[in-house]
């Protein structure tokens, strides 16, 4: 985990999300107590539980973003889930524990790629050994007899030769045969694909189906990429990997539930309203802390970080039941974008949508300039049709951007090269009819 102060999160998330600041503050806080947590000797820190974060407002103000940067940033595993996905246990539909089962899916994603950069040179290696042993096959005998054709000395420098034009990149597009290995996957799941099963039932179909081989024939640059794989692959220590995984997950996880709001029962609960209940039962106790069965081992919930978000419209963070209030004491209030935030969020971040179509379309030899009253428009036009039809925050952009950009991005190919100036006139042009048709607007934009 890197070792970042409240402040240097808050800047690093600066750099991709606009305003927001007391959910960033809140974000940082919690983050660095878990690094403090990790300083602690080892009586205190079972004690130290994470202090899990509420957060409250419309959709598109950047909840989601805001988690998903904050895991990037420290290499935690993270995941998202949505509260509707999941219904209450008896019910069909995914139980409320499989979210603990992806989380440390995607941990031992994380370590692996960790182990896989201290085996990569080995693998290299080896992989050449391999690919000399394809190319110039060692002979089942050897001719005593000093410079005959099959002798020794003869078959060494041969390989060498080999070698040296390997290096050189001179045999890439020579064919070799290749064994390949393929899994199983039993007739019953082929329609909806192993990565649509539980992360339990998958693993054990993976145990006791037989893999099966094939000789293939391909290009010495495709057996490269096949053989490195197969070699990170050999060289990788699954128990361990294992272990670091289940580790990384309990102590530095982060679970981002959206949506928590669609959980919540009405007050003559019936029906659906039932299950709702029911999944917050079942949430409870994970939040909480428990211990969940994983194909990895036993997972404990205990100090996993938990950010739930939702918009609250309808009903209350109140309305939820009292013990699972509990177990999120740190709330913020994520505000509605206004047209200064548009215009920031069009300009500001690392990765602003006028820098990628931009990029996109410099691809194509074409230069795009965005000139300050374009982006002014483009944050009133967002901002007015925000207001008149539904409030998607920071998604009407793409929208928007999609519409302005549309006849560019298909004539860009057979354009005469150079440059196009997008004011506040063109914008006006693309946009002015859709945004003036409201029932129109609602469909498009």
């Amino acid at each position: 985990m890197r070792d970042l102060t409240p402040r240097e999160i808050v800047v690093e998330l600066d750099r991709h999300i606009v305003g927001q600041d007391e959910a960033k503050r809140a974000v940082a806080v919690a983050i660095r107590n878990r690094w403090r947590r990790q300083q602690l000797g080892e009586e205190m820190r079972q004690e130290v539980a994470p202090k899990n974060i509420l957060m409250i407002g419309p959709t598109g103000v950047g909840k989601t973003e805001i988690a998903r940067r904050l895991a990037k940033l420290t290499g935690a595993p993270f995941i998202k889930v949505e509260a509707t996905k999941y219904t209450e246990v008896g019910y069909y539909g995914r139980d409320v524990e499989s979210m603990v089962r992806e989380l440390v899916e995607n941990a031992i994603g994380l370590v692996r790629q960790q182990e896989r950069q201290g085996v990569e040179e080995e693998a290299k290696r080896r992989v050449e050994q391999r690919l000399l042993d394809l190319l110039a096959p060692t002979p089942p005998t050897f001719d005593a007899a000093p410079g005959s054709p099959d002798s020794p000395e003869r078959f060494e420098r041969t390989r060498e030769k080999f070698r040296a034009m390997l290096v050189a990149g001179e045999l890439e597009n020579r064919h070799v045969e290749l064994t390949v290995e393929h899994k199983a996957v039993p007739m019953m799941f082929t329609g909806v694909g192993m990565e649509q099963m539980d992360f339990d039932l998958q693993g054990m179909f993976e145990k006791i189906l037989p893999r099966s081989t094939s000789r293939r024939e391909m290009t010495v640059a495709e057996a490269r990429g096949v053989l490195f794989e197969q070699e990170c692959e050999a060289l990788i220590n699954q128990e361990k990997v294992n272990g670091k995984a289940v580790e990384l997950a309990e102590n530095l996880g982060i679970i981002f539930v959206d949506e928590l709001d669609k959980i919540v029962a009405s007050e003559h609960a019936h029906g659906a309203d039932v299950s709702r209940q029911g999944v917050q039962r079942d949430l409870l106790p994970i939040v909480e802390g428990t211990t969940v069965q994983t194909r990895y081992g036993f997972v404990r919930t205990d100090y996993i970080l938990f950010i739930a978000a939702g918009a609250f419209h309808k009903a209350k963070p109140s309305d939820l039941m009292p013990e699972l209030q509990g177990r999120f004491p740190i709330r913020v209030e994520l505000t509605d974008l206004n047209k200064d935030d548009f215009i920031r969020i069009l300009k500001e971040p690392k990765g602003a949508l006028t820098k990628q179509y931009e990029a996109l379309l410099e691809t194509e030899k074409v230069k795009i300039v965005f000139h300050d009253e374009a982006v002014d428009a483009l944050a009133e036009f967002a901002y007015q049709v925000n207001q008149t039809t539904q409030n998607i925050g920071a998604r009407r952009l793409y929208t928007i951007m999609e519409r302005l950009l549309e006849e560019i991005s298909f004539e860009a190919p057979d354009m005469k090269k150079g440059k196009v100036e997008i004011d506040a006139a063109y914008v006006r042009r693309r946009l002015a009819d859709l945004a003036q048709d409201e029932d129109l607007s609602k469909f498009i934009l």
